[in-house]
């Protein structure tokens, strides 16, 4: 039997998305691990909980429970849909002239074959294209015609499917419109006529390893979940991001947004932007019925409709190695995703008619007309919520809308001041 401690002691601490060599290492792991007969699957994912062993030993251990269901799935055709916006770089490789490349795409494909090999699962992969100004959909089209698995790919554009008379797309004027949920939505539709029986969806970095399908099926086919989530926040999951890049302020725009999207929050559901989702092909055709956003906010929307139609679902924890440098969050700007992300919550709940903190609804349509205004709250933190615990933030006690809406405009006031000087 495997000396799983021993095992786990030479493994790698640290884990690079642009190298191909820590995705080659892992699966060399992974597999030495599929390959014991007698391997104790408890104690496999006790060491891989905890956050002492070295993470690309506790990545492997989410991949191995995931290819062992994998080996026992029913017959199930799963569409997987990701959104390119200046994703030119991470699509090609890393080198001296592209030190961020991830070789996304190739990477995908492989690690989905890797996956499902010897399965009775069926995939195919959407790259959808959200008016990317670096052609982004004619790059992945060149990598896909090159690679043995290419006819695994759609590469869509959505300026193409635009304007639309009927079907998700008919609120969106164009592609300029759309950030990320309408090429989403898009890839979805596509991939529900094509006949797939679910779709998930991700992002176009590698920060999730797709040879983690399984843990999103087993819910799905042996607890009969039709919606299955992922939980970055679960104490289980494996979770290396860059939280550095926002201020201390973050508590106040969490508390907000928990306030906003209490029917969310106050369902346990921790994580609303976590990009490894499965939604069954029935229930994502009612949510295609009508989207309310087109934004970085469809997540919050298609949860609300989910909770609104009383659609069983589950959460589950897996890992996730933050893809910094390119994110959109850091290209666009951190508070330009924020300003998206609340003003969305709020059109989304009014949208599906679900109840909410209409007062703190009405200060953030009111006080945040831009970015700008939260780039003024990012650096400062409110005395009543320095001490306040996670699980406190939403609760209109802690920190009441009002308050709020005097702590903005003091802010506001303030940054003038400064600006003035």
């Amino acid at each position: 039997m495997l000396d799983l401690p021993t095992l786990a002691s030479s493994a790698r601490r640290d884990f690079d998305l642009t190298d191909p060599g820590c995705q080659q290492s892992l699966l060399e792991l992974t597999e030495r691990l599929l390959e014991e007969p007698e391997l104790d699957l408890a104690a496999l994912h006790a060491l891989g909980c905890d956050a002492e062993t070295p993470l690309e030993f506790r990545i492997a251990t989410w991949l191995v429970r995931s290819r062992r269901f994998l080996e026992r799935a029913h017959p199930v055709y799963i569409g997987v849909v990701f959104a390119m916006w200046g994703e030119h770089h991470r699509l090609r490789p890393r080198s001296a002239e592209n030190p961020n490349g991830e070789d996304a795409l190739r990477v995908k494909l492989e690690q989905l074959a890797w996956a499902t090999r010897g399965t009775p699962v069926r995939w195919r992969l959407y790259a959808v294209d959200d008016g990317c100004p670096h052609r982004s959909a004619d790059l992945a089209e060149e990598i896909a015609a090159g690679h043995p698995l290419g006819d695994h790919v759609t590469v869509l554009r959505l300026a193409e499917a635009l304007p639309a008379a009927d079907g998700p797309l008919r609120g969106l004027h164009s592609a300029e419109d759309s950030r990320k949920g309408g090429a989403i939505l898009y890839g979805c539709e596509r991939a529900l006529h094509d006949g797939a029986d679910a779709v998930v969806y991700t992002d176009a970095d590698l920060s999730v390893h797709l040879g983690q399908l399984g843990l999103l099926l087993e819910p799905f086919q042996d607890g009969g979940y039709p919606v299955v989530l992922g939980n970055r926040k679960d104490p289980r999951s494996v979770l290396v991001k860059q939280e550095a890049r926002w201020g201390i302020g973050i508590k106040l725009l969490r508390h907000m947004q928990r306030m906003v999207g209490e029917p969310i929050f106050g369902q346990g559901i921790r994580d609303t932007q976590a990009a490894f989702k499965l939604y069954e092909h029935r229930v994502l055709a009612r949510i295609l019925e009508q989207p309310s956003v087109y934004d970085f906010s469809f997540d919050t929307d298609w949860i609300l409709a989910v909770l609104r139609e009383e659609v069983p679902f589950t959460t589950i924890p897996f890992a996730f190695v933050d893809s910094f440098a390119e994110s959109a969050s850091i290209v666009q700007g951190p508070m330009t995703t924020w300003e998206t992300l609340l003003l969305g919550l709020v059109q989304a709940v009014r949208a599906r008619g679900v109840p909410h903190d209409e007062e703190m609804a009405r200060v953030l349509q009111e006080e945040i007309r831009s970015a700008a205004d939260l780039e003024v709250l990012i650096d400062r933190l409110p005395p009543e919520l320095a001490e306040a615990p996670d699980e406190r933030l939403g609760d209109p006690a802690l920190f009441p809308p009002q308050a709020i809406r005097a702590w903005i405009r003091r802010c506001k006031e303030e940054a003038g001041r400064g600006e003035a000087a």
